[in-house]
C-alpha cells in the first residue's frame, strides 16, 4: 500500500467493500440514521490509536485465538479487530452492555518523513487518495452476526489524528524494521465500520469475509463472542 513515488506507513487491515463514500450508513433507514448520533469519524481514528499502540506480542491484530481482544478495552464501547489477511477464529468474552466498533475494510496512512523510506511530507490529501485506493478496488464483502446478515454498514474517513508507535510495534516487518517507536501524525483512514448496539447476554457468533485477488488479500475472521452478564448490587 506504497504510493508510486514513496514508500510510507500504510495498513490494510480487516476486509473491504467497494461502495460510493458518502459518509451514512448503507442500511435504507434514513430515521435510524436520524437517531445515530455516533460520530464515526473520531471512533475511526480511536480504533487506530488503539490498535497501533499495542505491541505486536499482544495486539489483537495478530491474535490467532483472541486471548488478546481484551488489550487495551474500556468503557461502554470495544473494539474488535480483523487480521493482515487469512483465517482467524477468535473466543473472545466482553461485559454486558458495551457496544462493539469494528472495521470491515480499512486502511490507514501516517506522514512519516525519513521513516519506512519515505522522502518528504505527506498532505492528508495524499494520504486519503491512496487509502481510497486500496478501499475502492475491494469486491467482495459479507458480514453476519448469528447468521444473520448486518446491515449497519457505514464508509468513514477519519479525521485526522496522532498514532502512537511501541517499540515492538506492527509496521517494524513491512518497514524492514524501519519503524521507530514514537508519535506520528497526521494519520488519516479511510473504510467501512459496523457499530452493534449492546448484544444480549450469551453467546454470539460475528463472521466477516473478504478478498481482493488483486491485492492478494483474502479474509475470513470468526468472533465466538460470551457476553458475560453483569451483577446488580442489591
Amino acid at each position: 500500500m506504497n504510493s508510486p513515488s514513496q514508500r510510507i506507513l500504510a495498513l490494510a487491515i480487516a476486509s473491504a467493500v467497494a461502495l460510493p463514500f458518502s459518509g451514512k450508513a448503507h442500511d435504507g433507514n434514513d430515521r435510524d440514521r436520524d437517531r445515530d448520533r455516533f460520530d464515526y469519524e473520531q471512533a475511526s481514528a480511536q480504533w487506530w490509536q488503539w490498535a497501533l499502540s499495542i505491541p505486536n506480542g499482544v495486539n489483537p491484530l495478530a491474535d490467532a485465538t483472541g486471548a488478546h481482544c481484551m488489550v487495551g478495552q474500556r468503557g461502554p464501547l470495544w473494539f474488535l479487530a480483523g487480521t493482515f489477511s487469512g483465517t482467524a477464529t477468535r473466543h473472545c468474552s466482553i461485559p454486558e452492555g458495551v457496544a462493539l466498533f469494528f472495521p470491515v475494510a480499512n486502511s490507514v496512512q501516517i506522514d512519516t518523513p525519513g521513516v519506512c523510506g519515505q522522502t518528504g511530507r505527506l498532505t492528508v490529501a495524499q494520504m486519503r487518495a491512496n487509502n481510497a485506493a486500496f478501499i475502492d478496488g475491494i469486491t467482495a464483502l459479507s458480514v453476519t452476526l448469528d447468521s444473520r446478515p448486518v446491515r449497519q454498514l457505514r464508509r468513514v474517513r477519519s479525521v485526522p489524528f496522532a498514532s502512537v508507535l511501541p517499540a515492538d510495534n506492527v509496521f517494524l516487518a513491512p518497514c524492514s524494521g524501519d519503524s521507530p517507536a514514537g508519535v506520528y501524525a497526521p494519520s488519516v483512514d479511510d473504510g467501512y465500520y459496523v457499530k452493534l448496539p449492546p448484544l444480549a447476554p450469551g453467546q454470539h457468533v460475528l463472521q466477516f469475509t473478504a478478498a481482493n485477488p488483486g491485492a492478494g488479500f483474502n479474509l475470513n475472521v470468526s468472533y465466538v463472542l460470551t457476553v458475560v452478564r453483569t451483577r446488580q448490587a442489591h
